[in-house]
């Protein structure tokens, strides 16, 4: 099996529940979303393309000097294998800006908002690598950078507010730069033992530490657990857009198969002729 891992997904997901990160990865069902993680996507858009073309050290102190080039842009691995294991993955998502680095090589770097923690610089270190991994590894037709010589955060963490008109608000805060060391040798490892979870059995749920966990097993549906409750039995093919999972949907004109990556990824397939 070829697993598709999305870098984010390797962050709060897989730490958080490995049952649900299982269902996603596996059998393309995902935890309901809520709506306060837009909020944060919404900053992170608008940083990007303020700072587009700008230099990295206008930005903040710390991150190498450089100019950002590159923003919003989608990623795609070569398959990955690893020794023993019959199973490959690939990396696919998009990365939030990359700089081209006065040295001619690439620094990938993050948009943040919040406070800066050494657990979470650990967690978003993976994402990172990930979009480095997939960079310097391109799928053919990929998007190609090389080498990848730096990997950073850049916290926005709110500490002001101010009302300058009637209908307008605008939060100030600090902006600090936090790097992370590329660990090539770590991260290959961290993704066999990913790979390896995947081709085993399904985790146990884990409800009490996911509170979608806990709400399956509170209703009675702990069912919900594979693409054969959501489709009889069919499996989700892989989006035409982005090769991500697929999730069936019903619409004006029936069913269909719509991106679980939806709003970011619009990829759709007839049910007809993926069923």
């Amino acid at each position: 099996m070829n697993y598709r891992l999305s870098p984010s997904d390797l962050t709060f997901l897989y730490d958080g529940c490995k049952h649900c990160f299982v269902l996603r990865v596996k059998h393309g069902i995902s935890q309901p979303s809520i709506p306060l993680p837009a909020i944060f996507a919404k900053i992170s858009t608008l940083q990007e393309q303020f700072y587009s073309g700008k230099r990295t050290d206008s930005i903040c102190p710390g991150p190498p000097p450089g100019i950002v080039r590159y923003g919003e842009q989608r990623v795609r691995s070569k398959d990955i294998s690893f020794a023993g294991i019959e199973s490959t993955c690939y990396i696919a998502g998009r990365f939030d800006i990359v700089a081209e680095l006065d040295d001619r090589t690439y620094g990938v770097i993050d948009f943040r908002t919040g406070m800066p923690s050494d657990e979470k610089a650990e967690m978003y270190g993976r994402q990172l690598h990930a979009y480095a991994v997939a960079l310097e590894n391109p799928a053919e037709g990929a998007l190609s950078l090389k080498p990848v010589t730096s990997l950073g955060l850049i916290y926005f963490t709110p500490d002001k507010c101010e009302h300058p008109e009637s209908d307008r608000q605008i939060l100030e805060g600090k902006m600090q730069w936090t790097g992370i060391r590329r660990d090539d040798d770590t991260f290959m490892k961290f993704l066999e033992g990913v790979v390896r979870l995947l081709d085993g059995p399904m985790p146990p749920m884990e409800p009490e530490n996911c509170d979608w966990c806990a709400y399956r097993q509170r209703t009675g549906k702990p069912e919900m657990t594979t693409a054969a409750s959501w489709g009889a039995g069919v499996s989700s093919p892989s989006c035409p857009t982005c090769g991500g999972p697929m999730r069936r949907r019903s619409g004006k004109y029936g069913e269909f198969w719509s991106c679980q990556n939806f709003p970011a990824c619009k990829g759709t397939r007839n049910v007809s002729k993926s069923s």
